[in-house]
């Protein structure tokens, strides 16, 4: 086996080097954050193939049925063959029979889970993302979800960009009883954060739409980030460009964003740019918004409930919607 390590300013640098020197079957061992400078890591490898290897590309010979479909799978959902080719091999260690738990094994492997807590946090929670991604309400859904259950909310809005994105956060936050608290820059944010911290179970703030790829624009969400100490949340919308997606993450994962959050739901069949911004980023999953709906349609993310999406049960299987996103019974 050869196996080699890649620098690069960006994801897509460091994997464009892996290909014009290992070509397109080398397999990524792990990625990571460059000590330093701001960058990646990657660590891929490239082991001869013996002749009779070839017998694990046929359904029947080396790859069993489980295999096959999630390989399938995950072509169809847009996830990059290289990310196909760990997930399926993870697949094919936890030898399951259920297509569906070994997609969730493979997925555990893989990935780390953690969704947002729904009774408090010593932190507040910034949701942060490209224009568009739908912050805003994920914020107020959030908020909902912890109202629900009695809890102390606050919200914060550092959005002046957008034309109405106070108005419209704050309709919602009408509904709650919820005051909104406005914040523009870092020193005014660290002096909202301060005042809600001894008031609120949890704090939620919602920030302007940000391009990734501008540094000014980023350097103004890390100062935010740095002075108020918050914990960056990154919202994606399901179905975009899965390359696009992990260029994305891959610039929030750098300024702190920890967790990623999938937005719309509702409207897309593949999830592959969540699951490839995932890993780009090495971002944890946290929860999904499956519904236009403030008060629902908010579900934390598991590697079972991913797994369905992925490989959605049969139509008869399917009793509702939500049954995506609740663990197999017993």
């Amino acid at each position: 086996m050869r196996l080699k390590s890649y620098t690069a300013p960006s994801m897509a640098e460091a994997m464009q080097m892996v290909r014009q020197e290992l070509g397109e079957d080398a397999i990524i061992v792990s990625t990571q954050r460059a000590a330093g400078a701001a960058g990646v890591r990657i660590t891929a490898a490239l082991e001869a193939q013996a002749p009779e290897a070839a017998l694990f590309d046929l359904p029947g010979g080396g790859e069993d049925l489980c295999e096959h479909r999630l390989r399938h799978a995950l072509a169809e959902h847009g996830v990059p063959e290289r990310l196909i080719e760990r997930l399926a091999l993870s697949a094919r260690d936890a030898a399951l029979t259920d297509p569906t738990l070994s997609c969730a094994a493979a997925l555990e492997a893989g990935f780390a889970f953690a969704p947002l807590p729904e009774h408090g946090s010593p932190r507040p929670f910034m949701l942060v993302g490209p224009p568009g991604a739908g912050k805003s309400i994920a914020v107020a859904k959030l908020a909902a979800r912890s109202v629900l259950k009695h809890r102390k909310v606050g919200i914060i809005t550092t959005d002046g960009m957008r034309a109405g994105a106070v108005e419209q956060l704050a309709a919602f936050t009408r509904i709650l009883e919820i005051d909104l608290v406005s914040a523009r820059g870092p020193e005014a944010l660290q002096r909202a954060v301060e005042e809600a911290a001894a008031s609120f179970d949890l704090v939620f703030i919602d920030s302007p739409g940000l391009n990734p790829f501008k540094r000014s624009d980023m350097d103004y969400l890390a100062a935010m980030i740095e002075a108020a100490d918050v914990e960056p949340i990154l919202v994606l919308p399901g179905g975009g460009d899965p390359l696009e997606a992990a260029e994305i993450a891959d610039c929030f994962a750098t300024i702190g964003a920890t967790r990623l959050f999938g937005s719309r739901l509702d409207t897309t069949r593949r999830v592959g740019a969540l699951v490839t911004a995932a890993e780009a980023g090495q971002l944890i999953f946290c929860d999904v918004s499956v519904s236009p709906h403030v008060a629902s349609g908010l579900c934390p993310v598991t590697p079972v409930a991913l797994a369905r999406l992925i490989l959605p049960p049969e139509p008869e299987q399917q009793d509702n919607d939500n049954q995506f996103w609740t663990e197999p019974s017993a």
